[in-house]
């Protein structure tokens, strides 16, 4: 009896043993899976950071040089990018080009070229609040719902997301009240990135003829530099589609992609090869409309230059985030936050915004961009 006894006595307690051991590996596997997220949720953060940062202080190189009409500027620009992005390559050992992904790059630079005419009609303040918002909405949209045909990203509170992603819309109507004060002096350093050249043709630089936009009345002016911008907005937000679509297809058997990364990184090269390829044609069919004599301005070279390596650089970061948080979370942060560190570097350093009511104004918005950022980033938890 004392034997069998012990014999069950010390079954039930291998039993217990075993149970316990169980349990703490069970609670072990818990602690270490969200260690993992909350590490991937801080580097999602701080890529995000970063990627805000230089998108933001993108156009700060150039603020005070003279671009032009700001094609050759974008050329010198997106030839840079592209630098940027055979080096990266490189250092993920050149993974397989997809050639689709180009066509983000195509659709990224056409929008880009209409911010010449944008700028010319409503400013460079109200046009990339305008295009801004609308790229804000597009790529969440794309992303939320699966547009285009490409997986749709789900999170954890969706009600914060959508929060988040109003706010960040509503910051973007805020600061369509803030006034900018910015004065041209084409006889100093303080030139801005795109000035009138009618009123300045004879002070600074090469003449030139007037662009279209600048023959239309003031109202229709408006009208079409608001809709070029929420064009060129829809475009923007847009263009990382290509590459999401084959990322959503790489699982499946029957799809050309099947196979393909999804990595984020792994497409980077890709986009910003279409990107230089759409910038060249564009610029080459303006050489050829302009007689083969393009303003061209050589102060323009190194900054531009700048500007698009911090672009890029802004790029892998964005692509990185993405990643490690999903295109849901991180458009919506990205998107609004650009705007707010452009806006500080306008009103800080620039001197831009003055006067209470703006100043007022200018801070109320911060402060719902700031918080429609934390919403979406705080969804994904």
């Amino acid at each position: 009896m004392v034997s069998c006894h012990s014999t069950d006595l010390t079954t039930k307690r291998g039993a217990k043993g075993d149970e316990d051991a169980a349990n703490v590996k069970l609670e072990t596997f818990d602690f270490t899976l969200n260690s993992t997220n909350m590490t991937h949720f801080a580097y999602g953060i701080a890529a995000n950071v970063v990627a805000v940062l230089l998108y933001g202080s993108n156009f700060v190189p150039i603020k005070r040089i003279e671009t032009g009409d700001g094609m050759f500027f974008q050329w010198v620009n997106c030839a840079a990018i592209w630098v940027v992005s055979m080096v990266g390559d490189l250092m993920l050992q050149s993974p397989k080009f997809h050639p689709f992904a180009m066509l983000g790059g195509v659709i990224w630079a056409t929008g880009n070229i209409t911010v010449v005419p944008i700028v010319k009609a409503v400013g460079l303040g109200l046009g990339v609040l305008i295009w801004g918002s609308s790229s804000l909405l597009m790529g969440w949209a794309t992303s939320r719902f699966g547009l285009f045909g490409i997986a749709a990203q789900d999170v954890s509170r969706p009600i914060l997301n959508y929060c988040g992603a109003g706010l960040c819309l509503l910051s973007g109507l805020i600061f369509f009240f803030v006034k900018t004060d910015v004065e041209l002096h084409p006889n100093t350093e303080s030139i801005p990135l795109l000035i009138d050249r009618r009123l300045n043709s004879g002070s600074y630089g090469p003449s030139s003829s007037e662009f279209w936009i600048d023959v239309v009345g003031p109202k229709t002016r408006r009208f079409i530099g608001c809709l070029l911008a929420v064009v060129s907005g829809l475009l923007y937000g847009s263009s990382f589609v290509p590459m999401l679509y084959i990322k959503t297809r790489s699982s499946c058997q029957d799809s050309v992609f099947h196979g393909a990364s999804v990595y984020d990184l792994d497409y980077v090269y890709a986009q910003c090869s279409g990107i230089f390829v759409a910038s060249t044609v564009y610029f080459a069919i303006y050489c050829a409309a302009m007689h083969n004599r393009p303003r061209i301005y050589s102060r323009v070279i190194l900054p531009g230059l700048l500007s698009g390596m911090m672009w890029a650089l802004a790029t892998y970061c964005w692509f990185l985030a993405n990643n490690y948080l999903s295109a849901v979370i991180t458009f919506p942060i990205v998107s609004a936050g650009y705007g707010l560190v452009a806006a500080l570097w306008g009103c800080l350093v620039f001197r831009e915004v003055k006067g209470l009511t703006n100043c007022f104004i200018f801070l109320l918005a911060s402060c719902v961009v700031l918080t429609g950022s934390l919403l979406s980033a705080i969804s994904k938890l």
